[in-house]
């Protein structure tokens, strides 16, 4: 007998990317400001330590701190690893060291590239200096890299007042994960499906429930699953939310609805966008229906049926 072919492995290359907006306090807006006109600031603590990059509370004490220092821009490399291959983003394009550096002055060291021709030419306790970009903002990437310098230690460190013209008062900072991801089998069989424009679920043997999109094993009863049902394709607004913020890349106007949706079979819940109905008229309990666009692979969104509300007591559970 011929056995059967195995299953094609499917794969994906996936990127979750969103940016983080945070507002700053007087010695981050001083530190990162100073950075814009070249200048390295640190804080000193109680007990007379100098730490960079400063921090807004003493980490013995947890006391707030605000006494600013100004540091070199020379320093000496504590610890480093070699980087042969620079990843999108990075401060590099060609390979490099990441080396945590003392600068002159402060007593703590500051992770950044290093600048170096290969791995034999970068060493613990090699003096290098800050090799500033070319058009600073107030961010870390004004320090473009540090680079080898022959120089003498110069320990000293001057009080800073932290006043600069049009100080930096936040920063945006974009955060990105690039991965390939591979599903499994129960994955996998719910993605043919969908292909077809099916939702299958898979069943647990012990409790009962049907689980979509499948886990290919019951987060309840810890069994594997196997068993293949097809849920659906209309469902009930369990919970939703309304999205006022546009998001990178999406092609959706805001606001709109993202929902929780029980598919009629299932007993967990997924998500989908809420379409063909005003936005403030979603309510808990709206039977929807699923709407494919042409060659799409899922779901566009789901919209009304026109069926009446669900009685609560029939999703309560799904919640």
């Amino acid at each position: 007998m011929t056995p059967a072919p195995a299953p094609e492995v499917l794969s994906a290359p996936l990127a979750v990317e969103f940016p983080f907006t945070r507002s700053l306090g007087p010695v981050q807006s001083a530190f990162l400001t100073g950075l814009r006109e070249r200048t390295v600031l640190g804080v000193r603590t109680a007990d007379g330590r100098v730490l960079v990059p400063p921090v807004e509370y003493d980490p013995v004490t947890a006391e707030e701190i605000r006494d600013l220092v100004e540091v070199g821009t020379a320093g000496t490399v504590t610890t480093w690893a070699w980087n042969p291959a620079p990843r999108r983003g990075q401060p590099l394009t060609t390979p490099f060291a990441w080396a945590l550096v003392r600068l002159d002055g402060a007593d703590t060291a500051l992770l950044h590239a290093l600048d170096a021709p290969g791995p034999d030419a970068v060493r613990t306790g090699m003096r290098v200096r800050v090799r500033w970009a070319a058009e600073r903002t107030g961010a870390i990437t004004d320090i473009a890299c540090f680079e080898p310098y022959e120089s003498e230690p110069d320990p000293r460190g001057a009080p800073h007042d932290g006043e600069f013209a049009d100080p930096v008062r936040g920063i945006v900072a974009p955060a990105r994960l690039d991965y390939v991801y591979s599903p499994g089998r129960a994955q996998s069989r719910y993605i043919a499906a969908l292909a077809g424009r099916r939702t299958v679920g898979e069943r647990c043997p012990s409790c009962r429930k049907v689980y979509v999109p499948p886990r290919g094993a019951c987060p309840t009863c810890g069994v594997a699953t196997d068993e293949q049902v097809e849920v659906g394709p209309r469902g009930t607004v369990t919970t939703f939310c309304i999205v006022n913020i546009k998001a990178k890349n999406l092609d959706i106007e805001v606001p709109y609805v993202y929902a929780h949706i029980a598919l009629d079979g299932a007993d967990l819940a997924l998500h989908g966008r809420i379409g063909g109905i005003p936005y403030d008229q979603v309510r808990m309990g709206l039977r929807v229906e699923p709407v494919w666009t042409e060659g799409g692979r899922y779901p566009d969104h789901y919209r009304p049926t026109g069926e009446p509300d669900a009685d609560y007591d029939t999703y309560k559970e799904l919640l």
